[in-house]
């Protein structure tokens, strides 16, 4: 790694994990984006991208998430440094396990590497939530803060923003089962509803607390029977085609939970063993299948690591 240029790989995620609507979201290894930070003599970004979906990406650096990030970073520490930004997608946009966070949250990581630090990790988190509100349409730290911490990560509050790292088993694996479409995450927040019964409040808050014990404790089944989602789910489901046959594939197979994740149309699950989500995933991208529509698995365990530098 030169002093004037940093090559960052950022990380995708998995939020909500059925419980933890907007709160809850953990680290995978894989997929990834490949984020390459040059400074320049001039002040300003130039965005240039390649891989998965670009084309579909805005290179104005106030509508890109990675742009935004480091705008909002350069802004906070009052700096006039210009970058290069290239930004190689391996997350497509619209899939649902963070592919903005990712970007962001690397972009922001090595500009403030080549600015000497001046921030801490923890300080990064706002300006990697300005990056991600450009493709939510607000500030949500549930994919942003585990693709910066790793890990898997509590949002307590959002204002004052509080954020916990929770533990994370040693024998938790992830599988993410991305299909061969996309869903614009402001329509999928738009089509939720704007007050849920108290009811479902009740039942949503007790399983956010059992899933929480449950990575304490290691205790697999409490988190199983944690994972029910009575906020957003129920009116994601019918935006993937076979959802319901894929979430049950995957208990069928062993997972421990399943839903969407993020605003779909992944879909998730949480196993014992690496060799239970590769045969889980199996069963998801099966189920996919008979509903025509082709499928990748990713299967990782819980990536517990910051954005790695590569060079």
């Amino acid at each position: 790694m030169g002093n004037n240029s940093i090559k960052i790989k950022g990380n995708a995620s998995v939020a909500n994990v059925s419980c933890g609507f907007d709160c809850i979201g953990y680290s995978i290894s894989d997929p990834g984006d490949i984020i390459t930070l040059s400074k320049k003599d001039m002040s300003g970004i130039d965005i240039s991208m390649s891989g998965f979906g670009f084309d579909s990406i805005s290179s104005n650096p106030e509508k890109n998430t990675g742009g935004k990030a480091v705008l909002s970073l350069l802004d906070a520490i009052d700096s006039q440094q210009g970058f290069k930004l290239h930004i190689e997608k391996g997350i497509p946009p619209g899939s649902g396990i963070g592919s903005s966070s990712a970007s962001a949250a690397a972009a922001v990581l090595g500009a403030n590497e080549l600015l000497g630090n001046p921030l801490s990790l923890d300080e990064l988190l706002i300006h990697g939530m300005a990056g991600e509100a450009v493709a939510s349409g607000g500030f949500h730290a549930d994919n942003i803060a585990p693709a910066l911490f790793g890990g898997i990560i509590l949002v307590r509050s959002y204002d004052p923003l509080d954020i916990l790292k929770l533990p994370v088993p040693d024998n938790l694996f992830s599988t993410a089962v991305l299909p061969n479409m996309t869903i614009n995450t402001k329509e999928a927040r738009e089509i939720l509803p704007k007050n849920v019964p108290l009811k479902n409040a009740v039942e949503q808050a007790g399983n956010l607390a059992g899933f929480t014990l449950g990575l304490h404790e290691s205790n697999f089944e409490l988190l199983g029977r944690s994972m029910i989602d009575h906020f957003a789910e129920p009116h994601r489901a019918k935006l993937i085609p076979g959802y319901n046959k894929v979430r049950q594939s995957a208990l069928d197979f062993g997972a421990i939970g399943c839903g969407i994740s993020g605003s779909g149309p992944s879909v998730f699950a949480l196993s014992n063993s690496l060799e239970k989500a590769e045969e889980i995933g199996k069963a998801m991208v099966n189920a996919f299948k008979i509903v025509g529509l082709k499928s990748t698995a990713y299967n990782s365990p819980i990536h517990t690591n910051p954005p790695k530098i590569l060079d």
